[in-house]
């Protein structure tokens, strides 16, 4: 439980520090000093650069690409995390049965529901921080694919499709909050995440939260949102849900 809890402040300050911490209003260019410029957000400005000038400086279809590619290169970690996930579904019903069976609150009666617990776990195979690994790597690129949109002189000037990449847009956000209730209705979908309250008022707040803040960003910001969460939806039809199907058909 400790483990969990320090995995969880740090992941927290993570993303504090990276997305509160960082010149999100300054430009990026190649005498932008420290690693988190050096290294994650002018690279990724280097990229999206790179693809608009094949395409005649289009830099709506480069945020379309890079954000394809980077979705792509962080599959594996997110496999990976679906698995996990999947995995700690699968033994919930043995685990209610422990908790049920040593529901005291005694010390050594807790003591033994511990031990029985980690050995349920290696029994399945489980490692319950394994699912936390991914977000770790995920995170940076994530944000710092954000700070290469929002940071990027050049996307600010340019028009895609019927908006400018530098101006907020009226259009765009619906889409964004639109597919952002698509992935999590997907994700949700068949799993125990479905009968939680909790769960279901974050299906409706989190496309809401895009919407609005789409509203206020420029348009780029609000397509690198669709493009993820389209890219999410897929996933979650080609990969979340035969690997569900193929469990509950393992299970008669």
């Amino acid at each position: 439980m400790r483990k969990k809890v320090w995995l969880l402040i740090t992941l927290i300050g993570l993303v504090v520090l990276l997305s509160g911490c960082m010149e999100i209003n300054e430009p990026i260019d190649s005498e932008s000093e420290g690693i988190w410029n050096s290294y994650f957000v002018w690279p990724l400005s280097q990229v999206i650069t790179y693809f608009a000038d094949l395409f005649n400086e289009n830099y709506g279809l480069s945020i379309i690409l890079v954000t394809i590619i980077v979705r792509l290169i962080l599959l594996p970690l997110n496999v990976k995390q679906l698995k996990s996930s999947q995995a700690m579904q699968d033994i919930q019903p043995e685990l209610k049965e422990l908790q049920q069976k040593y529901s005291s609150k005694d010390a050594n009666t807790q003591q033994k529901l511990q031990q029985e617990t980690m050995q349920l776990f290696q029994k399945h195979g489980v490692n319950p921080l394994a699912g936390c690994l991914p977000i770790f790597v995920q995170m940076p690129i994530l944000i710092a694919m954000y700070h290469a949109i929002m940071r990027t002189p050049a996307i600010q000037t340019h028009n895609f499709l019927w908006f400018e990449l530098g101006s907020p847009d009226y259009v765009l956000p619906l889409i964004a909050g639109a597919a952002t209730f698509l992935q999590q209705k997907l994700m949700m979908a068949g799993s125990a995440a479905a009968q939680n309250p909790q769960m279901m008022v974050m299906l409706y707040v989190m496309p809401i939260m895009i919407t609005v803040f789409a509203f206020f960003f420029p348009a780029a910001l609000a397509l690198y949102w669709v493009v993820g969460n389209v890219f999410m939806v897929a996933q979650t039809i080609f990969i979340r849900k035969p690997m569900m199907n193929k469990n509950g058909g393992d299970k008669k």
